[in-house]
């Protein structure tokens, strides 16, 4: 069996990662295993013959892009801050056909990640959709769209009520996806409402209520783009959710000022110290994810500035030199 099932047949009990409310509720520092028959199913599948991971991000890491990366963050002024992981980053270009080029800095270093695990909740109820346990009609489709585009926190905590935090965490989990996976240190999870109550479980590696690595951030868009999140039909309606954010800051705003005609499906997260955005992006023949997580007071600042370098190291019309800052971000979510 999978060595990370293993893990998750134990009841783990971790340190509290912050005393505030929307890192978790102080004193509930237990998470028990998900003990369902589906689950334990998939459990007991896996281990004969592990499922096909059609998002092995890992294995095409490349060299080349790895060192563009890591100057671009030193041009940046941020090689300390990454050195100290206040700073994820995960870079995916998947411009030409084939295997995808692959970089990150602290890829599977866990953040708390605000909004941006909302992501998960959205995939969980196109899961439930597929399956007819859930309608998408009007207002669900309302409803999920405005928890994304706008990142409503009422209407995530009504999707996570209809959804159910437990089924959200069993898709994560789930073979088919790995999107938590502690043989990577974790990835997205989902275990609290949008809101000072409503604490169901935190993650078992880290005690986070809603977190996420940059890799497994970078394999959902992977999924997505690929046609591999449920299926291909609800890929295409996540993607158009996903795209048209009314949030103009962080990646957005750099990236409508580099090409404001680029198709771009994002999930942004701000909260305190963190801010983190994600996306995916097709503009001038260039297909590619960016990911960044940050714990710092200026995390905002660092987003707009870190996609403008990006974008240039995959695109040779752009200056590499042109990376003024874009100004500091102040809305937030």
């Amino acid at each position: 069996m999978a060595a990370w099932w293993l893990i998750g047949l134990l009841v783990f009990v971790v340190p509290s990662a912050a005393s505030a409310d929307d890192l978790g509720e102080a004193g509930d520092d237990y998470w028990d295993v998900i003990e369902t028959t589906s689950i334990q199913e998939l459990m007991a599948l896996d281990g004969i013959a592990r499922f096909e991971d059609n998002a092995p991000l890992w294995d095409y890491h490349d060299d080349a892009l790895q060192k563009k990366v890591d100057r671009a963050l030193a041009d940046l002024g941020l090689d300390d801050e990454a050195s100290k992981k206040q700073l994820s980053v995960a870079l995916i270009d998947m411009s030409k056909s084939g295997a995808p080029r692959v970089a990150s800095v602290n890829g599977d270093v866990m953040l708390y990640a605000a909004s941006l695990p909302k992501i998960a909740v959205l995939l969980a109820a196109f899961e439930k959709i597929a399956q007819g346990k859930m309608v998408l009609d009007e207002a669900t489709e309302y409803r999920l769209s405005r928890m994304i585009k706008e990142s409503s926190n009422r209407y995530a905590t009504e999707m996570m009520h209809q959804v159910g935090k437990e089924y959200i965490a069993r898709v994560l989990l789930s073979p088919r996806y790995r999107l938590y996976d502690p043989e990577h240190n974790g990835g997205l999870w989902v275990g609290k409402d949008y809101a000072k109550a409503g604490l169901w479980r935190r993650d078992p590696l880290h005690n986070l209520s809603h977190g996420a690595t940059a890799m497994q951030v970078a394999r959902f868009y992977y999924l997505l783009a690929t046609d591999n999140l449920v299926t291909p039909e609800h890929s295409r309606k996540m993607r158009e959710i996903l795209a048209d954010s009314e949030l103009n800051h962080k990646f957005v705003r750099a990236l409508r000022r580099i090409d404001p005609a680029a198709a771009v499906s994002r999930k942004s997260g701000s909260w305190s110290t963190y801010h983190s955005d994600s996306v995916f992006v097709e503009r001038d023949g260039h297909r590619y994810i960016a990911v960044v997580l940050s714990n710092n007071a200026n995390g905002s600042q660092w987003l707009g500035r870190i996609i403008t370098k990006l974008d240039g190291l995959l695109d040779p019309d752009t200056s590499a030199a042109d990376t003024r800052s874009l100004g500091a971000n102040q809305a937030v979510r």
